[in-house]
């Protein structure tokens, strides 16, 4: 160990509390210092480069130390690294915003026309379960104060966020700090929570998620999943068909849908929004992650027009959308991310995701036996690369793409 990195590990021991860390094994160990990245490399204090297998957390699009990011900070540096967004514009923000909502298929319609920015996952969805409430107290629905989730689902450490989890070892804790709701299970084909097999079981799953709305829809504000894949659940991968069945179920007993992308959104299964891929388009939807490349923190809430104008009103009135960080729509995380969807765009990224999909391939092929989980992107994301399910003894549904480290 060199002298710089001893001191550096001596410091970090007495100060620094570490995310999802069980510290007297942290304090006990021999933690790695990461001083450099180069790429998809990983550079410790003592010059060992490691592959940067999570890609950071799901963050990183295109690799550390990208040419094209660097220089559109640096030249935000020239102008304003902050200013608030509260009673202010600023041109990244501005412009990443109308990006955004570009960025919607033709399937989605134009639905989602409003961007809220935050700087977190878990803070988006805070923000998302706001709207859905605010928007039913404001139409008048005031009975509905009430939300759906899904077992497994993981939807960040906030409380609200929190309260719409489905992960015990993460979540139980906190329950006695929790708002109640309500609990559907999980699109789990693999070990299927109701006995049944996919595709013997018509989408089996949805029949509990059916019987809530019908029993409850009167003080249902939203239903929340994360579509296609429960990510930190376990890569939990949706069958064809799943998200737009509840969506059509949300719409049948007037319950906003809320899908959290910011583990799938931002290019990870193939399409930039993971919903497009069943033509969805929710009444709000939650994205981060990899929106800056990996750079600088930055999420997303969109919605659309018709749960914005409900929180229009005069200032008497009340109705205004309570809610807001210091470091929201922050500049320089802005012009990273309109770096990041530049060189996307450039580099077709979406399009290197769809043509490794080796689950595609196994699924047009109808090849039987060994299933692989599996495609590509530049640096990683929700999934595993090339890990067959023969090894795990199961099979799970087929139709879509997710990427991978």
């Amino acid at each position: 160990m060199t002298p710089d990195r001893e001191r550096l590990v001596a410091l970090d021991k007495a100060h620094v509390w570490h995310p999802f860390t069980q510290m007297e094994g942290w304090l006990a160990g021999d933690p790695l210092v990461i001083a450099d990245a180069e790429g998809c490399w990983l550079i410790d204090a003592d010059g060992r480069r490691f592959l940067d297998g999570v890609s950071s957390l799901w963050v990183s699009v295109h690799g550390h130390r990208v040419p094209e990011i660097d220089r559109a900070i640096t030249n935000q540096l020239g102008r304003v690294a902050h200013t608030t967004l509260l009673g202010l514009a600023n041109p990244p923000s501005t412009e990443l915003a109308a990006r955004l909502v570009g960025l919607g298929p033709p399937s989605m319609g134009p639905g989602l026309t409003k961007v809220f920015y935050s700087e977190a996952g878990a803070c988006a969805v805070e923000i998302a379960l706001k709207m859905a409430f605010g928007y039913c107290q404001h139409t008048g629905k005031t009975e509905k104060r009430s939300f759906l989730s899904l077992d497994n689902a993981y939807h960040g450490d906030t409380l609200g966020a929190v309260s719409v989890g489905g992960i015990d070892l993460f979540h139980a804790a906190y329950r006695p700090l929790l708002f109640a709701g309500h609990r559907a299970p999980s699109p789990y084909c693999y070990r299927c929570p109701l006995g049944k097999e996919y595709p013997s079981c018509s989408t089996a799953c949805l029949h509990p998620v059916e019987e809530v709305l019908q029993e409850h829809h009167e003080e249902l504000c939203a239903v929340i999943v994360e579509p296609l894949m429960q990510a930190a659940g376990g890569m939990i991968a949706a069958p064809p068909g799943y998200l737009r069945q509840l969506h059509a179920l949300c719409e049948e007993y007037g319950v906003l849908l809320i899908l959290d992308e910011v583990a799938t959104g931002v290019g990870r299964t193939g399409t930039f929004f993971a919903c497009e891929q069943e033509g969805v388009c929710p009444d709000i939807l939650v994205a981060g992650k990899g929106l800056t490349g990996g750079y600088l923190p930055l999420a997303v809430t969109m919605t659309t027009e018709a749960i914005f104008d409900a929180f229009l009103g005069r200032p008497e009135e009340a109705r205004t959308f309570f809610h807001g960080h210091t470091y929201t729509g922050n500049p320089l995380a802005c012009a990273a991310a309109l770096a990041n969807l530049d060189l996307m765009e450039r580099t077709q990224t979406l399009a290197g995701v769809r043509e490794r999909s080796e689950l595609r391939t196994w699924a047009r092929s109808g090849a039987a036996g060994s299933w692989w989980v599996s495609s590509w992107s530049p640096t990683g994301a929700p999934g595993s690369r090339s890990t067959p399910r023969s090894a795990w003894g199961g099979r799970w549904p087929t139709g879509h793409a997710t990427t991978a480290c």
